[in-house]
C-alpha cells in the first residue's frame, strides 16, 4: 500500500488537544497535501466542529486509522490496519486525549473491535484502551455530503460527545492524572 502512496498522513490540529477525531483513512487529495480532512469533507468536518466550539488549529487532532491512502480509495483490508494500528495508538498514549470521536463506521468498527453498524454504534459512551478513553460515534462527514438527510443525527452525535466531554472536564468520567 505503501508504493501508492505519496506521503504518510499522520495528522493535523494541536497534539495537546482534549479532543482526538478519527477517521478511515487519507484519500487523494489528503495524500497530495499529507494532511487529513482537507476538501469538501473537510470543510464540513471543520462547520460540524465549529458548530460545537471547536477548530483543528486550538482544541482537536485530527487523524486517520490509516496512514496512507488504499489504492482506489477502497476500504482498508485487515492487514492494512494492523500494520497502522500500532501507530495510532502511540498517537493515542502520547496525545492521551479526553474525548475520541470516531467519524464512520471503518473508524469505529475498528477502533472498536466490532462489526456492529454504525447505526448501532452512535448514541452511547464507547471507552477506549487502557485509559479508558470515552469515545463518540458518528457519521463521516464524505457520507454526510452524500446523505445530507443524517446531517440532523450527525449535529445530535456531536452535542452528545460535547455533553460526554463537559462530565469528563468535571472529573466524572475519570482523571487524565
Amino acid at each position: 500500500m505503501h508504493s501508492s502512496r505519496t506521503q504518510g498522513v499522520f495528522g493535523v490540529g494541536n497534539p495537546q488537544a482534549d479532543w482526538l477525531v478519527i477517521g478511515e483513512a487519507p484519500g487523494a487529495e489528503e495524500d497530495r497535501r499529507g494532511e487529513p480532512f482537507v476538501g469538501r469533507a473537510g470543510q464540513l468536518l471543520d462547520a460540524m466542529l465549529k458548530a460545537i466550539g471547536l477548530s483543528r488549529e486550538t482544541n482537536v487532532f485530527i487523524a486517520n486509522v490509516l496512514k496512507s491512502r488504499p489504492p482506489g480509495n477502497r476500504d482498508p483490508k485487515p492487514e492494512e490496519v494492523a500494520a497502522c494500528l500500532p501507530y495510532l495508538m502511540r498517537q493515542i498514549a502520547l496525545m492521551r486525549p479526553r474525548l475520541i470521536l470516531a467519524v464512520g463506521r471503518i473508524a469505529a468498527q475498528n477502533l472498536l473491535a466490532t462489526d456492529m453498524s454504525l447505526g448501532r454504534l452512535r448514541g452511547k459512551v464507547h471507552h477506549f484502551g487502557e485509559l479508558n478513553t470515552p469515545l463518540i460515534v458518528t457519521y463521516h462527514p464524505a457520507y454526510l455530503l452524500r446523505n445530507p438527510g443524517d446531517k440532523r443525527k450527525a449535529w445530535e452525535d456531536l452535542k452528545f460527545a460535547r455533553g460526554v466531554f463537559r462530565q469528563v472536564g468535571l472529573g466524572n468520567l475519570g482523571d487524565r492524572t
